[in-house]
């Protein structure tokens, strides 16, 4: 037996034992988000608490993502966040309202993102081996009959997953994201126009040499346009600074391109809104008035599926969880409890 092997089971059965022997007789004693597994799996240390973290093995087990637990209840809710290539950080913030409500949550870092395993390897980022990774994750986690949250990217990721395996759900909601990048883009024309004539003319400038990394072309996104349709609070809360600090740029620039409001990358072709009706399960739709994606969008979505409704925030922008909160939770929540 090797060292790893020899160490395995040596927690296996000591710690196991002691957990066994120090448990709480009482069920409400003890926090169910973070009960030890008993089962050696490779990834996870057995019969530790870890305060509901728990990697998780995707593309067949040659890698691993980060997952974590929170609250505890009948009502379970696996959140997609966005990107492509940033992580969980950002939606930290439903910590503060789900787990209060007794729902259970669940988020995880994808492939790439994070705290979970970042191979460089192309062929990984693609929508359909994503689209699957979340089915892996569900599996490992033991989720059915559970709602599937999405925001931006994970929008988009969240109805592919409805179109191809929605018998596991038992909810859906997307938030921040149209049903086509065609509609995302002509809502990113229209952002644009509102910039002031000469910032307009560098930008476009700019864009027409795919001069996108340029410090002129980042400084405009970051001071001109992000403050206004990205997240509106000023400082931005740390969670998002953490997150735009740690995104993977090779995959978004791979999926999504090198500007938030041109679509270069291999999603630039993907548009659902034909087979939106092919989605049954209970769902909403959340748009908000400075959003970079078009609110007029999310409502339509919600009339075009057969069970959905449509949630707005007057005064949000992409991140309305942060700079709409109080809206944006009461109407989630109220959804939520529906379900």
């Amino acid at each position: 037996m090797n060292r790893r092997s020899l160490l395995a089971a040596t927690a296996a059965s000591v710690v196991m034992g002691a957990a066994r022997t120090a448990a709480p007789s009482s069920p409400g004693s003890t926090q169910s988000s973070d009960l030890p597994t008993g089962h050696p799996d490779g990834l996870n240390p057995p019969g530790i608490r870890t305060a509901g973290i728990r990697m998780v093995p995707v593309v067949g087990g040659k890698y691993k993502v980060w997952t974590k637990k929170l609250g505890s209840g009948p009502l379970k809710v696996l959140l997609l966040h966005g990107g492509p290539g940033f992580g969980h950080e950002y939606l930290e913030v439903f910590e503060s309202f789900l787990p209060q409500a007794g729902i259970e949550m669940y988020y995880y870092d994808q492939l790439g993102c994070t705290n979970s395993d970042q191979p460089d390897d192309t062929s990984l980022w693609t929508l359909a081996r994503y689209t699957q990774e979340v089915e892996e994750v569900r599996q490992a986690l033991g989720l059915e009959h559970f709602v599937l949250f999405g925001q931006s990217w994970g929008g988009m990721l969240a109805i592919e997953y409805a179109l191809n395996n929605q018998r596991h759900l038992r909810g859906l909601v997307i938030s921040n994201m149209t049903a086509g990048v065609q509609s995302a883009l002509k809502r990113s024309a229209s952002i644009k126009r509102q910039l002031p004539p000469d910032t307009l003319a560098r930008l476009t400038a700019l864009e027409s040499k795919e001069d996108y990394d340029s410090p002129e072309y980042q400084r405009i996104m970051m001071e001109d346009l992000y403050p206004k349709v990205i997240c509106r609070i000023q400082p931005w809360p740390e969670p998002v600074t953490r997150a735009f600090r740690h995104a993977n740029d090779k995959i978004y620039n791979f999926m999504q391109g090198k500007s938030e409001f041109l679509v270069t990358g291999n999603l630039k072709d993907w548009e659902r809104w034909d087979r939106l009706h092919e989605i049954k399960v209970k769902a909403l739709t959340i748009g908000a008035r400075y959003d970079e994606m078009d609110p007029e969008d999310m409502s339509k979505m919600a009339k075009l599926m057969s069970n959905a409704s449509y949630a707005y925030c007057p005064n949000g922008s992409h991140l309305a969880m942060w700079d709409d909160q109080a809206i944006y939770f009461s109407q989630l929540l109220n959804y939520l409890r529906t379900v």
